[in-house]
């Protein structure tokens, strides 16, 4: 869990629905938390979120936007659900190593066979000949 004031946040107008409110509310919110200095990561956490979210990052700043809903309020708890799904999806451990196999025999002959039946389609499509 982040603590809160660790967290930045930013509030701006958002574009879309919301008729006269959407020109004077600022309900989208723009949420950033520094990964290099945060408490609520040990020093293993922090290298493989930092290495895992690297093409996120700005410097070691995570930065998350939220605009989807009319309220500030509701914009806000899905910048901080999407923030916790990203660092969640950063720590998990990596999946195994995919193990090599080979193809069967039935799967072979089933894709030659799709690939002669695509070739006589494509052989269908010419001009007619002029034999008939």
């Amino acid at each position: 869990m982040v603590p809160e004031s660790e967290l930045t946040e930013q509030f701006s107008r958002s574009s879309g629905p919301g008729g006269q409110g959407v020109n004077t509310t600022d309900s989208r919110v723009q949420l950033s938390l520094d990964l290099a200095t945060t408490t609520a990561l040990t020093d293993r956490q922090r290298e493989r979120v930092l290495e895992r979210l690297a093409g996120r990052l700005v410097g070691t700043v995570l930065t998350v936007d939220a605009s989807e809903f009319r309220s500030q309020r509701r914009n806000r708890g899905a910048a901080r659900e999407r923030v916790a799904s990203l660092l969640r999806e950063a720590l998990s451990p990596p999946p195994p190593p995919r193990r090599a196999t080979k193809r069967t025999r039935g799967s072979q002959r089933r894709r030659l066979e799709a690939k002669s039946q695509r070739g006589q389609i494509k052989r269908g499509r010419g001009r007619p000949s002029d034999d008939a």
